[in-house]
């Protein structure tokens, strides 16, 4: 039996928090702590002013107001807001920088990403 997931159903790792490894989320998820490893959602990921991405992020959407260093895989759209800092490779359908967004790095634009199902163990 499988579980209906409920539009506003989200997932959220607060400031303050800190992990190391894996996240996998079936639903929306916002960091505004720190990570470092591999998120990979089939949502949206926001990742706040105050939140800080060390490593792999895998999703449909994100939205980035923080500081990510590595890759990012976004099917669709990736928004970088006048806060956000990101430092590594991207390939995006869609990318949208806003003034004074900080991007070092490569981003293509003419690949296919798709995100797979989280994974369950």
């Amino acid at each position: 039996m499988s579980k209906e997931i409920v539009g506003n159903e989200h997932n959220t790792l607060a400031f303050g928090t800190k992990v190391n490894g894996d996240i996998y989320a079936e639903t929306d998820f916002r960091l505004d702590g720190t990570i470092e490893g591999t998120v990979e959602c089939t949502g949206k990921v926001i990742i706040g002013a105050k939140g800080v991405m060390i490593g792999t992020l895998t999703c449909s959407n994100a939205e980035i107001l923080g500081t990510v260093k590595g890759t990012l895989h976004i099917a669709d759209t990736l928004s970088l807001k006048a806060t956000a800092r990101v430092e590594g490779d991207i390939d995006t359908k869609i990318l949208s920088i806003e003034p004074q967004a900080v991007f070092t790095g490569s981003c293509d634009m003419s690949k296919t990403t798709t995100v797979s199902a989280a994974k369950k163990d």
